[in-house]
Formats: structure tokens, sequence, C-alpha cells
């Protein structure tokens, strides 16, 4: 059984949560290709739509993603990963996960603390 690659330009949601918490880290992309070496290599891969490339999770940061489980919806265009978070976060913002904000009545505010500094990281550009 493959994956349907077709109804989203050549792409499917992958959502990624921590297989000990369950808590959910964040979502991208992946192309044909960024599934297949998800598989291959067991680190989560993904296909950027803003860099219109693939992008290893933790190239830059050795936050790498290690993939514990792999399901997917009834439709086949969405998978969810249960990972390993190699690092003390997975969000560019310096976040344990890319979900840190709660919308209080009209208002997004910050609910986490950061788990590391993105500038040590990253340097001066996140």
């Amino acid at each position: 059984m493959d994956l349907d690659f077709s109804k989203l330009d050549g792409l499917v949601t992958a959502v990624i949560q921590d297989h000990a918490t369950g808590r959910v880290l964040m979502v991208g992309f992946m192309n044909e290709e960024a599934w297949r070496l998800t598989r291959e290599t067991g680190y989560a891969t993904f296909y950027s739509r803003s860099r219109q490339k693939l992008w290893l999770k933790g190239e830059s940061s050795g936050h790498r993603l290690v993939v514990k489980e792999t399901r997917t919806d009834c439709d086949r265009d969405a998978v969810l990963l249960t990972v390993e978070a190699q690092g003390p976060g997975v969000c560019h913002e310096g976040y344990e996960s890319c979900f840190f904000r709660s919308l209080d009545g009209e208002e997004w505010k910050t609910v986490d603390t950061r788990s590391y500094d993105p500038k040590a990281v990253y340097g001066g550009s996140k």
C-alpha cells in the first residue's frame, strides 16, 4: 500500500508526535523522495515548500527525529510519525514543540518556555 501523493501537489502532510509523551511536535510535508529517505534512514526527512528542496530535520541543528512508528490515515494522504527527538527542541524558535502558542480570547500567547537558544544553534538568522 502506497501513500497518495496526488492530492496536494505531490505532497502528503506529516504530523510529528513525541513517542514518549504523545505531544505533537510539528507538522511538515513530504514528497515521494522525502518519504523514501525517511523509511530508508529512519530519520524524518521533509520537503520544504518555501525552499523547494528536501531537508533532513536536524541537518543544521543536530536535533534529528528518529522514527519509532509510522501510521497513515484512511485516505493515505497524511502520515503520523511517532519519533524520538534528538535534542532539546524541534521548533526553530527554540521550543520543544512548534505548538508553543495558545489562543487566549483574540490573542495568541506563548505558553511554553524556550528549551534552547535558537541564535546559538542557527546563528542570527532565526
